[in-house]
């Protein structure tokens, strides 16, 4: 195995192995302490592919975060989430961090509804510089989940052991997804220039004709990687900002391009779908009809 290569962690055991931490209580669902990870000198362990979930709260991250474009200290928490197949770094030496840290497999949901929801919690996807900041209450009422979460591994299995964890780890996902609602909310001043840089990117996209017949329509990625935001973190902010998700703004200046194109050119309807980036014309109608309730041809004859 190269150095670069991640080193693939498929089960709780494994995880725990390369942390340098103790057997899990439970084969498929963990927690531990930050306070209790060591620094691994294996080489082969200075980045992993996780193949299980980690939700993580940290403390006492040294130096400030920085947050869009300024610099925050949230003492009393900073959470991340983490979807298998993601690659993170291990801990480096002479960490200083406190918090906790819940895993489990994905076989541990299975045959309950959280396994096919889980993917709607977007924050799974969120790049690290997009964590969670928690309020002093807020840590209280998720440490408090996660105690009962370590209380029922600690104590002996019954029928009921894994529903009520379940049970736990969805409350907790909720509460998450209300304190990201929060952070949004209570940060939009400092978002509102984010919102003006998408304006301007998708405006100096569709008035470049050559980067449309050559690229096609601007994607979520396209924005995402100039806005050096997560492309579902990116969209969760705009639909909070806006009320549009990062597709429906791409979609609004696709639509105003039309158009223009559509009542200031002699161009054909397949003419303008080639230029605006669609392979075919059948999609582009599809869209415009969709959007506004009247083909392109429909629209260009209102004009005339």
């Amino acid at each position: 195995m190269s150095r670069d290569t991640p080193y693939a962690i498929n089960s709780i055991s494994e995880h725990r192995r390369v942390l340098s931490l103790p057997g899990p209580e439970h084969p498929l669902i963990d927690i531990f302490r930050m306070e209790d990870l060591k620094h691994n000198p294996d080489k082969r362990f200075r980045t992993l592919m996780l193949n299980v979930y980690c939700i993580s709260l940290k403390k006492k991250v040294s130096g400030k975060v920085k947050y869009g474009q300024g610099y925050y200290d949230y003492d009393e928490g900073l959470m991340s989430f983490f979807a298998p197949g993601q690659i993170v770094a291990t801990v480096p030496e002479n960490h200083q961090l406190e918090g906790w840290c819940v895993a489990f497999h994905p076989d541990f949901l299975k045959g309950f509804p959280l396994a096919r929801k889980i993917e709607s919690y977007n924050f799974f996807s969120y790049a690290i510089n997009e964590a969670l900041f928690l309020s002093e209450k807020e840590e209280t009422v998720i440490n408090n989940i996660v105690d009962n979460i370590r209380l029922e591994l600690e104590t002996a299995i019954d029928g009921l052991t894994q529903e009520v964890m379940i049970a736990q780890l969805e409350l907790l996902l909720h509460y998450s997804q209300r304190f990201y609602l929060r952070q949004f909310n209570t940060r939009k001043p400092a978002h509102h220039q984010l919102l003006t840089e998408v304006e301007n990117l998708l405006n100096t996209y569709f008035n470049n004709d050559e980067l449309l017949l050559s690229n096609g329509l601007p994607t979520i990625s396209y924005l995402s990687e100039r806005l050096n935001k997560s492309p579902k973190y990116l969209s969760d902010l705009l639909r909070n900002l806006s009320g549009r998700s990062a597709q429906q703004h791409i979609q609004d200046h696709l639509l105003e391009k039309a158009k223009v194109l559509l009542t200031g050119t002699d161009l054909t309807v397949a003419e303008i779908a080639y230029r605006l980036g669609f392979d075919y014309p059948q999609s582009f109608n599809k869209l415009f009809r969709r959007k506004t309730n009247q083909t392109p041809l429909v629209y260009r004859q209102s004009f005339n």
